[in-house]
């Protein structure tokens, strides 16, 4: 029988191995944790935000945009240059003891647990700040066990690899802060129109109050509860001590002045051509759009800053914020084919289509110098080649079909030659001109400038009834001042990955000949009257300072201003998104937008003259006979001619003979070198006005 003195042994005995036990599971656990955090502080985090997506550069190499699969861009500062005011509401509110805790608050999740457990359900969270930016870069919100462990598991690392600094700063430049606003800095130019750096007390306690509840706290659409929520923040501010009680109230009184809903955006550099650009690399250059996204590639392209600053800032001037009226601004080189400025609409905010890609709007008047070009090219027709400007029924289609056009305010100017038809945009004299060189053969003359849309061949063509694209016309025009060669319209340089291997590069080639040099010239010639008194640009010549030709054209829906340099071609539409009839003033907005782009965009480049090509001959001609100027004529004017056009008769209408020659020399030894009538008009318009 054993004795008693046994069993304090054997339970000796047992608490010394339960001892063991314990103390074994706890090495373990102790090892397995340290292994864990060698693990994590090893293993790298995904990629974050801009490490990964990729870049959108301008023609200097200088970044514009990113890539995002929301489609908007953030604007990242650095923390110095956010407002300290709103760091501390941030904090007071969101996490008190952030420079304190090691990622996770234990107290305030105990808390936050006894309070769910007395209420029932969940009611309070105690998520950090490292919490939320682990969230918000790296997981959904979806509210699952496996979400929740992997966001603990990325707090460590985020904890482990960064400082407290670099992870506020991290968390205010991803955060959401209502109606597209990723950031604070997106977020203080969208709500009061100023610079983080710049946000007052009552500002900054009002933002740091939207992220909990983006829509319920958004003082656009929810007021009196972003105001609540403004004050409880503040009394948290002066909680903690960041500010006293008195200036808490004074912020709570503060009427803060909001910028309209849907103003602007102003941190969105060149969103139109971003998205334009996007469209091209995934539909045509067939790149996923998740490699775009999340690739790190970066996209060179063909975009100048200074001249998409111009473009952006004539669009502002020049249309009413308030009012529905819509615009697009295309600008192309017409030496290279690329796209130097594209503004797709007047604020991307409240709508993101891109309206110079729109190939539903008549371009009127603005067609005429593609179908003229053609009559010129043919040799059937010179810039003195007359019709009747009168009220006219055409017969078209073997006369089993009529077209009886009309000018503006039916007004008209009986006979007149192309140059005046041109400068007071005569529609009988266009549909005159389609009728003698055939509508056929000025829809092939414009698929081969680069317009695309279908084009009816009928007579009304003449006067741009066949809808058409601003960026189509801009590609067009190009060709007449580019010299009749056709370049193709390009964006994209190039395209490199992350590792700079390069993806993509835009081939080189030196276009196609459209027409001759001497064609384009002529017109260009003829196309700079716009600008001269009696033209239908001749209100904004003044604004101009260089030589530039042009067209303007007005439908009921539309108003357009087409144009060039020898630097660019640009065009300006506006109108109305739904069809809707345009008033006379909304079709004027056009050409006072082109004339301040051009001027600004080339502010830095020296005036040039058209370039003068072979084949272009220069004579005084009188006016009123409309042939070779003499001695004896009162009125000489130098018209420009393709090399074989030109008239061979002198007039004989003030008692001289074809003996006499003309005032400035023989015909034969008038050459474009000597336009001083030309350049002395020039040079008044630029330098006088």
């Amino acid at each position: 029988m054993p004795r008693d003195s046994d069993k304090p042994k054997a339970k000796k005995h047992r608490f010394r191995g339960l001892f063991r036990l314990l103390a074994v599971m706890t090495v373990l656990l102790l090892l397995a944790s340290g292994a864990l955090i060698g693990y994590l502080y090893q293993k790298d985090l995904p990629p974050i935000g801009d490490d990964i997506r990729s870049k959108l550069l301008d023609s200097r190499g200088n970044v514009l945009a990113t890539f995002t699969n929301d489609g908007r861009s953030r604007d990242p500062v650095k923390l110095e240059e956010i407002s300290r005011l709103l760091i501390q509401a941030t904090l007071a509110v969101e996490d008190r003891k952030f420079y304190d805790h090691s990622g996770f608050d234990l107290k305030g999740m105990a808390r936050a647990v006894l309070v769910n457990l007395e209420a029932g359900k969940r009611t309070q969270g105690a998520s950090t700040l490292t919490q939320q930016l682990a969230r918000n870069l790296y997981l959904t919100h979806e509210k699952t066990w496996t979400r929740k462990a992997k966001e603990a598991l990325y707090t460590m690392q985020l904890e482990m690899k960064f400082s407290k600094d670099e992870i506020l700063n991290m968390y205010l430049n991803e955060i959401y802060y209502g109606h597209g606003a990723y950031g604070i800095e997106a977020a203080a130019r969208m709500y009061f129109g100023k610079a983080a750096a710049d946000l007052d007390l009552a500002e900054s306690a009002m933002l740091a109050g939207i992220p909990k509840g983006p829509t319920y706290y958004s003082p656009y659409t929810h007021m009196e509860n972003a105001k609540k929520r403004q004050g409880i923040i503040l009394s948290a501010m002066a909680n903690v001590g960041d500010i006293t009680d008195a200036e808490a109230q004074a912020a709570a009184r503060e009427g803060l002045k909001f910028k309209p809903q849907g103003q602007k955006d102003t941190t969105v550099a060149a969103p139109y051509f971003r998205d334009y650009v996007r469209s091209l690399v995934i539909d045509t250059l067939h790149i996923s759009s998740d490699e775009l996204d999340q690739g790190g590639l970066k996209v060179y392209t063909t975009l100048d800053s200074d001249m998409q600053q111009a473009a952006e800032d004539a669009v502002d001037k020049g249309m009413d914020g308030s009012s529905e009226l819509e615009t697009a601004l295309v600008s192309i080189d017409p030496r290279t084919g690329y796209i130097k400025a594209m503004v797709g609409g007047t604020n991307y905010r409240t709508n993101p289509f891109n309206h110079a890609l729109a190939t539903t709007r008549q371009p009127g008047s603005s067609f005429k110098p593609i179908m003229y070009l053609t009559a010129l090219s043919s040799k059937t027709m010179t810039g003195l080649s007359v019709f009747n400007s009168q009220p006219t029924l055409f017969h078209y289609d073997n006369n089993r079909k009529t077209y009886q056009p009309r000018n503006f305010g039916d007004k008209y100017l009986g006979e007149i030659n192309m140059r005046q038809a041109i400068a007071a945009s005569d529609n009988i004299y266009a549909v005159n001109t389609i009728m003698k060189v055939g509508a056929d053969k000025v829809a092939e003359m414009a698929a081969n400038m680069g317009i695309g849309s279908p084009l009816q061949s009928v007579p009304s063509l003449a006067l741009g009834t066949s809808p058409v694209s601003p960026l189509e016309m801009a590609s067009a025009f190009a060709v007449i001042g580019g010299g009749g060669t056709k370049l193709p319209v390009t964006a994209i340089l190039k395209i490199t990955d992350s590792k700079g291997n390069l993806l993509y590069e835009a081939p080189q080639g030196r276009g196609q000949k459209v027409v001759e040099p001497a064609a384009a010239y002529v017109l260009t010639r003829l196309m700079e009257g716009v600008f001269e008194s009696g033209g239908t640009g001749n209100r904004v010549a003044s604004v101009i300072k260089r030589p530039v030709a042009g067209k303007t054209g007005t439908t009921d829906t539309d108003g357009w201003m087409v144009g060039f340099t020898p630097e660019l071609s640009t065009v300006v539409w506006v109108g109305y998104d739904k069809g809707r009839e345009i008033a006379t003033s909304d079709g004027r907005r056009a050409a006072p937008i082109f004339a301040e782009f051009t001027e600004k965009a080339l502010a830095n480049v020296p005036p040039k003259t058209f370039p003068i090509p072979d084949g272009v001959v220069s004579v005084y001609i009188n006016p009123q006979s409309g042939k070779l100027a003499t001695a004896a004529c009162p009125e000489k004017e130098l018209e420009t001619f393709i090399s074989g056009t030109e008239p061979t008769e002198y007039c004989d209408q003030h008692g001289a003979g074809e003996d006499t020659a003309p005032s400035g020399g023989s015909k034969d030894s008038a050459v474009p070198a000597k336009d001083e009538h030309s350049l002395w008009s020039d040079i008044k318009r630029w330098w006088m006005n």
